[in-house]
């Protein structure tokens, strides 16, 4: 498995080695004894996978103590851009954002440490998994506006198709204040 160390404390972009042959391809997409080894104890509870056409933006999502989420995310088809911004109070990264591509094609996946609103848009029809540490708390969920302009993210669609409930989260500013941080 490739490691990229991201710059952000814990959140890493993996890739798996893949095999090929005439027949097709093979590669894990997760096995714990590997993770265990590269210093990665995370224990998942719980799969999830949504489907998304192109446009689609979904997030930016995060659970809160005491059910805060690490997470695994990879697509299994498509391609999206994908953001974790930290939240974490007392990082030295606070507030700023780590974006990649995630392609199915590639098998990129990032791990997400908790304490991190992450969110993705889907840059073609997409199928998008991850695996998650804790179990959805839905009172303990908060986010982040995807267009927030402090964070300025290139989500590379103009207009992209967002829920009514994720048009309503509040700004980084507004959430740090809520939050009593900084």
């Amino acid at each position: 498995m490739l490691i990229h160390e991201t710059g952000f404390d814990g959140l890493l972009e993996l890739t798996p080695r893949e095999f090929r042959d005439p027949r097709g391809s093979f590669f894990e997409a997760f096995n714990h004894k590997l993770f265990q080894q590269l210093n990665l104890p995370y224990r998942f509870v719980q799969d999830n996978q949504s489907h998304s056409a192109k446009g689609v933006l979904r997030g930016m999502h995060l659970q809160i103590q005491p059910f805060e989420q690490v997470k695994l995310v990879r697509v299994v088809h498509g391609r999206v851009v994908d953001i974790a911004l930290d939240l974490r109070p007392g990082s030295r990264t606070f507030g700023k954002y780590y974006r990649t591509i995630l392609e199915g094609s590639r098998h990129n996946m990032l791990l997400i440490p908790a304490g991190f609103a992450h969110g993705f848009c889907a840059l073609e029809e997409t199928v998008f998994f991850y695996k998650c540490s804790n179990f959805y708390h839905a009172e303990s969920e908060r986010g982040i506006i995807w267009n927030d302009p402090d964070l300025a993210i290139d989500w590379e669609i103009a207009d992209p198709l967002i829920s009514e409930k994720d048009k309503k989260l509040p700004s980084l500013k507004e959430y740090s204040q809520s939050m009593g941080i900084g």
